[in-house]
């Protein structure tokens, strides 16, 4: 799919961008003129991109009695452990893992989804019955999207793909909460008639029943356990984790690497693990801004890798932005998107697969969730509920919603409930249900996906270790004390890293990797941003006052220099329409 990102602008240079086709299915009466059209019967069909020897066949498969049609993108650490589960031994099983799953389907049903670990979004066509079933993994490493209306419905993995298929008109639920989040968390999508499938959940058709077939659960255990005990049993599920998420041990490997915890962490276990070269990639943003690579090469130092550092530019940011809005299917507002982006075509270079230390905060206790405790003990004073106190936590436009959206949007979106708040209170651990919202929503709509889309745009396997359903899953167990206790954040996970990393790594404090938007726009993207945003044919201009926009632009009253992140927000959302449109 070929994009014109400058059409209709003045630019003096076009940029085309290829953002690969993938596969999509229709269910429904499904006319016969359409192209690439790889399987089908009457009520079901199967589009899948051409290849110079065909159709890309590996994103098809059909079970052995030819009973079921799958389809999706899958990778599962388990794969020997199912081909016995069969009956067939791993050495001569031929197949790909939709072949598997076919085959496990076709035995078990419904039952073998508690049996795949890993990564994956699947359509499955029962042929006899005329049944559709659309599934997610636990964690949401994989996306799947399907429109929500009309006598057609089309499924795919990318949400672009279904461009042609439903209608311009945006979900105004959805525009409030990604100017909340930077994010659209939930099943909602900007558009308004699509949909994206929850982690952990099957939605069959045509009954349209949506059914969980994993919740992600409270259960903590051993707790009178010390923290050394939790730390011994943690290291043991990464050393697990690690060696399966590694790839052949003559191939390379490469890791995210910023010098914080996380990804250091991954780094020494890959580095323990892997015989062939490790390769590392780290970022910074020039001589004006702070950075990490003195945490970052001293972990590349220690795990003796094979270090990569970019160099990201102010003028990079700027003109990389509508390329990487292309390849994401929400908007993400989170500057990081960029680098993600550039850092992946470097580490390409170098390698196939590529790990990061993404998952830690939301599994085990990072310092952003250190306002929300600090709110639920002086509520009385901050004058916020925890929905509010949440919202507010994530430091975008949450506050300013009355201010920027029009009075019929702003009266549109009032009342509508929040998805947030079914876990936000729960009868879990306080610090249990912040973490849970941070997994299900920031984890599944934001860094995932970030992660696959951007991944495959460089044409990168990325894997997340820390987001693995069974880290997870351990997190859930974990006393909270032992996550997030005063200003001591993720004890546990040092602990449990605490032999492999130097001491400057377990005990430096959290920062986090600032992207200098502030800066960029103070600088360097004022009078680009003014041109974009004001512009009376912009793609928001319909719903945000313009007013609080050029306040921003302008940088009055800016108290808590917050400024840059919202009007990054509101560029990337632009840009994103701009790109989307019909």
């Amino acid at each position: 799919m070929l994009f014109d990102v400058f059409k209709g602008r003045k630019s003096s240079k076009n940029l085309l961008i290829n953002t690969n086709q993938t596969w999509r299915v229709a269910w429904g009466g499904v006319e016969a003129n359409y192209a690439d059209v790889a399987w089908r019967d009457e009520n079901f069909a199967v589009f899948l991109p051409s290849t110079a020897s065909g159709f890309l066949t590996e994103k098809l498969a059909i079970s052995a009695g030819k009973k079921y049609v799958v389809v999706g993108d899958i990778w599962l650490t388990n794969q020997q452990q199912l081909v016995q589960k069969l009956g067939i031994e791993p050495d001569s099983f031929q197949g790909n893992y939709l072949q598997l799953v076919a085959n496990l389907w076709e035995r078990w049903g419904f039952e073998c989804l508690q049996q795949l670990v890993g990564m994956f979004a699947l359509v499955i066509w029962d042929r006899e019955k005329q049944v559709l079933h659309l599934m997610r993994d636990r964690i949401g490493s994989r996306t799947l999207y399907y429109t929500n209306i009309g006598a057609v419905r089309w499924i795919a993995p990318q949400l672009r793909t279904l461009s042609p298929y439903h209608s311009s008109d945006l979900d105004l639920i959805a525009l409030r909460d990604y100017l909340c989040c930077a994010f659209v968390p939930g099943e909602r999508t900007l558009w308004q008639n699509v949909r994206e499938l929850r982690p952990g959940t099957i939605l069959q058709f045509p009954d349209e029943r949506v059914q969980a077939y994993w919740q992600l659960q409270e259960q903590i255990t051993a707790i009178d356990q010390p923290l050394a005990s939790h730390g011994a049993r943690l290291r043991e599920l990464l050393d697990q984790v690690i060696q399966e998420y590694l790839p052949p041990q003559n191939e390379p490997v490469g890791v995210f690497l910023s010098g914080g915890l996380d990804s250091s962490g991954i780094t020494a276990l890959a580095a323990k693990f892997h015989h062939s070269p490790v390769h590392t990639f780290s970022i910074h943003f020039g001589a004006e801004c702070p950075n990490e690579l003195e945490f970052s090469s001293l972990v590349a130092t220690h795990c003796q890798t094979q270090h990569h550092i970019l160099e990201i530019t102010f003028a990079d940011m700027w003109e990389r932005l509508t390329e990487t809005m292309a390849y994401l299917d929400d908007p993400i507002g989170d500057p990081l998107t960029i680098p993600n982006l550039l850092l992946g075509r470097l580490a390409r270079e170098s390698v196939q697969v590529i790990l990061n230390g993404e998952g830690g905060d939301p599994c085990f206790g990072g310092p952003k969730n250190q306002p929300m405790l600090i709110n639920s003990l002086y509520g009385s004073v901050t004058n916020q509920n925890s929905l509010q106190a949440y919202l507010f936590s994530f430091q975008k436009c949450a506050a300013d919603l009355p201010q920027l959206l029009k009075p019929e949007i702003f009266t549109a979106i009032q009342t509508a409930p929040w998805v947030f708040e079914e876990d936000l209170y729960s009868q879990a651990n306080y610090l249990n249900r912040l973490m849970a919202m941070n997994i299900k929503f920031k984890g599944a709509d934001h860094i995932l996906t970030k992660v696959s889309n951007l991944t495959q745009a460089a044409n990168l396997q990325g894997r997340s270790p820390l987001f693995d359903q069974r880290v997870v899953e351990f997190s859930m167990q974990i006393p909270p004390e032992y996550k997030l206790s005063g200003v001591e954040e993720k004890a546990v996970l040092k602990q449990a890293l605490a032999d492999i990393l130097p001491d400057a790594i377990i005990h430096r404090p959290k920062s986090g990797m600032m992207v200098p938007v502030q800066l960029g726009f103070r600088k360097y993207w004022q009078q680009k941003a003014k041109d974009l945003l004001l512009n009376r044919h912009a793609a928001i201009a319909p719903y945000f006052n313009q007013l609080p926009i050029r306040n921003w632009l302008n940088y009055e009253g800016d108290i808590w220099s917050r400024y840059g992140v919202k009007l990054w927000l509101l560029v990337s959302l632009e840009i994103w329409l701009q790109v989307n449109r019909k």
